[in-house]
């Protein structure tokens, strides 16, 4: 089979709802991580043969084909087409999947994924958000009601696998202390910064600022497992709370995946070549325990083990998700989102794919480490799982 290279990877630095990335229309910042991605690749424009980009709020600024909007807003020429993809929360690591197949099939030779939301102009559940009358409009139909009479949703899953394998809100507010601390260290010692596009900050109306959006906004630099114990429940008797999930964020990001023949053609240099794809779909009440099983079927596709990962990065939709993932996989913690992860940095819905691809790329080259694995929980209880080798 033909292999697919990720050339280059990128992403913004994440921005708190109502922060400094809330002045930007999606669609323009989406356009400057395509922008970035040619820049960086060197790759001419015209070469690119089609943008996949992920988002879960397909509706208002985010709707009518994201992908193609922020294509016609970047230096890309409109012969490129987009489309846009919808696997929740692994939407744009989907997007990734879809480019590397179709490099992989011979059918295209350079193809961008990439990932856009913004939190703040398009907040979640909008696109669910549709007038309800008398049972119409909702997006659970008979037919899944019959199958699933029960009520559920990402926060009970978190509940769920929280007591499933018996994990306590000390365990949970320890790991998102961890998180913030990891990123915390990432950040003063400079790890992000090759991956980061810096972007201005834009101001209610749409104007410049004049000032630059380098950091993650959502980090807790003064944060301490007093602080984050003293954040209340979400569920009376429960273990989640909003200090140990992930944080609502606004982003962009992107990765540009090449073949072999444009590798050669375009003298390119390849940062990973993609190993391993698969995703899984399991029950979708529990929902966010779907990366346990997608873990254990990709590593045995792939002919590995899981000491043969040397880093991974596990969605921190909320803690109970990476802590579960640790007990039933036997991974190694030392391994795992050693530079935070979305508790601190954020969790940007459908850019979260390719940002966590972007930051396992970097966080490879920095280590000089050689197999990294991505995993995430999606709504609906699915998980894709990519392995990828640095180069």
């Amino acid at each position: 089979m033909a292999e697919a290279y990720i050339v280059a990877a990128v992403r913004t630095a994440g921005g708190r709802r109502g922060g400094r990335l809330s002045g930007w229309h999606p669609v323009d910042l989406a356009a400057q991580v395509l922008d970035a991605l040619v820049d960086r690749s060197g790759v001419d424009p015209a070469r690119v043969e089609d943008v996949i980009m992920g988002c879960v709020s397909q509706v208002g600024e985010q709707s009518t084909n994201v992908a193609r909007n922020a294509v016609l807003a970047s230096k890309l020429p409109e012969s490129v087409p987009g489309t846009s993809v919808d696997r929740q929360c692994g939407s744009s690591q989907q997007a990734l999947h879809f480019a590397a197949q179709a490099v992989m099939s011979g059918t295209m030779d350079v193809v961008i994924a990439a990932g856009v939301e913004s939190m703040t102009r398009v907040p979640m559940f909008t696109s669910s958000a549709l007038p309800q009358k008398n049972g119409l409009g909702y997006y659970m139909s008979p037919e899944i009601r019959k199958h699933y009479p029960q009520d559920f949703s990402q926060f009970v899953g978190a509940e769920m696998i929280a007591r499933k394998y018996g994990l306590s809100r000390d365990q949970l507010d320890q790991y998102a202390l961890r998180s913030h601390q990891q990123a915390i260290n990432a950040t003063r010692e400079g790890v992000f910064k090759e991956e980061i596009l810096p972007v201005e900050v834009r101001l209610a109306d749409g104007t410049a600022s004049g000032e630059m959006h380098v950091a993650d906004e959502g980090i807790r630099y003064d944060a301490t497992l007093e602080s984050i114990q003293g954040v209340k429940l979400l569920q009376e008797g429960g273990v989640i709370t909003a200090a140990n999930a992930s944080q609502i964020c606004d982003g962009a990001t992107g990765v540009m995946v090449v073949s072999e023949k444009a590798l050669k053609e375009l003298g390119l240099t390849p940062m990973a070549r993609i190993h391993h794809l698969s995703l899984l779909g399991h029950d979708p009440v529990i929902m966010l325990e779907a990366p346990i099983p997608a873990t254990l079927q990709a590593l045995k596709k792939a002919g590995m083990k899981i000491d043969d990962i040397d880093l991974f990065e596990v969605n921190e939709a909320f803690a109970p998700v990476p802590l579960a993932w640790l007990q039933a996989t036997g991974a190694d913690p030392e391994r795992l989102n050693v530079n935070g992860g979305a508790i601190a940095l954020g969790h940007p819905l459908g850019a979260s794919g390719t940002k966590l691809m972007t930051t396992l790329l970097h966080a490879l080259k920095r280590r000089n480490k050689r197999y990294g694995l991505q995993t995430m929980c999606e709504g609906g209880g699915m998980a894709n799982v990519t392995i990828v080798e640095r180069l």
